[in-house]
């Protein structure tokens, strides 16, 4: 496996602790999950895009360490991240008499990841689970880190748990098949560590955004390797995002609005991410916090990403007034009042209210 493997990061977190691999050629190789411990069932969680390409691989390597691999493919799409969806993995685990030491594997994006989690977390009070993320978006961010479950049609992951993988393997030969929209979907979450965690990071996107799109190898590789170690990081020193962890939603609570008001799956979260970043970027500006040049800087490297960076609207007689009573149901908020995600300068981000005012200017400033 080392002559495939790009990079080992690992997760710190005390006897939760776990590796993040990357490289080419994981997905088949059986050697990739030895930090699994051998039981006698493993079921993969994929849908019904990825599973037909990459199942079988995922399915044969297990084969080698498990007596029985099941398979189950769920519906594409934020749309199906729901209780309906996710109640058809707990049949799948009943049906095959699955028990307490039935690995799951996610084997998908960042919904398979984020409800295989889920029903990991809750199965039997508790069942181990391994994230094979098959996007570029589930590769830098929703597959590290230990975030699971499901929407509601109120709020975006309203409704999960806490709860860590095994082991998180990341290969790079599956973004080959990943459509454009999805790459600079997944280019997103990448941009977002460098104002937060990184300005030289973010000056090494900006510089290589041509070889990422062209879907570089190496460019890629870099650009994983560096959004999980920043991730690492972070989630090392604050598991249940009580403060600091609070920083990798920069863009994410204009951005889960806008994900909720135009209904799940019409934007991808990358798209509503880049477009919410922009939109919190000028918030910082109005605060105070970042000038009109870093503003425009970030909103161009966004663009060049292939993300929108103009808003939709979302209601046509009160679009500020829509947008602020879906962004009171963001898990950061407190009392019922808004807490956002600015930039506090390079490198750094901090948690701030805004008054209800400034935030209109900004929303209308920033849609359509």
């Amino acid at each position: 496996m080392t002559s495939a493997l790009f990079h080992t990061i690992q997760i710190a977190l005390g006897e939760r602790s776990y590796p993040i691999h990357i490289g080419s050629g994981l997905l088949g190789r059986s050697s990739a999950y030895d930090a699994v411990s051998v039981s006698s069932t493993a079921l993969v969680v994929s849908n019904t895009t990825v599973a037909p390409l990459y199942a079988q691989q995922l399915i044969t390597a297990l084969s080698q360490k498990f007596r029985k691999v099941d398979l189950i493919s769920l519906p594409d799409g934020e749309q199906y991240k729901t209780w309906e969806t996710l109640n058809s993995i707990f049949d799948a685990l009943l049906a095959n008499s699955c028990d307490r030491k039935t690995v799951l594997f996610a084997l998908g994006g960042g919904v398979v990841g984020d409800m295989t989690g889920f029903a990991a977390a809750c199965y039997m009070r508790g069942v181990p689970f391994v994230q094979v993320p098959t996007t570029l978006l589930a590769q830098v961010d929703s597959s590290v880190g230990g975030k699971t479950g499901i929407n509601h049609p109120l709020g975006k992951n309203m409704i999960g748990a806490f709860y860590q993988p095994l082991q998180v393997v990341c290969d790079l030969d599956t973004l080959k098949t990943l459509p454009d929209r999805e790459l600079s979907a997944g280019l997103a979450e990448v941009i977002k560590y460098g104002p937060i965690a990184d300005m030289e990071f973010l000056d090494w996107i900006e510089a290589n955004m041509a070889r990422l799109l062209a879907r570089d190898v190496q460019a890629l590789a870099h650009a994983i390797q560096r959004s999980c170690e920043i991730k690492a990081w972070v989630v090392g020193q604050d598991e249940r995002e009580s403060g600091l962890r609070a920083i990798l939603n920069f863009g994410h609570t204009f951005g889960h609005a806008i994900e909720a008001g135009m209904g799940y799956g019409r934007w991808l979260h990358g798209e509503a991410v880049g477009c919410g970043m922009v939109m919190a970027a000028h918030l910082s500006c109005e605060l105070g916090r970042v000038d009109a040049a870093f503003v425009q800087r970030l909103t161009n490297i966004i663009r060049a990403a292939g993300l929108p960076v103009v808003g939709p609207r979302l209601d046509e007689t009160d679009n500020a007034g829509r947008y602020l009573e879906l962004m009171r149901f963001d898990k950061k908020s407190e009392g019922g009042a808004i807490r956002f995600v600015v930039i506090d300068g390079p490198s750094r981000a901090a948690m701030r209210a805004a008054p209800d005012a400034v935030v209109r200017q900004v929303i209308d400033c920033c849609c359509a």
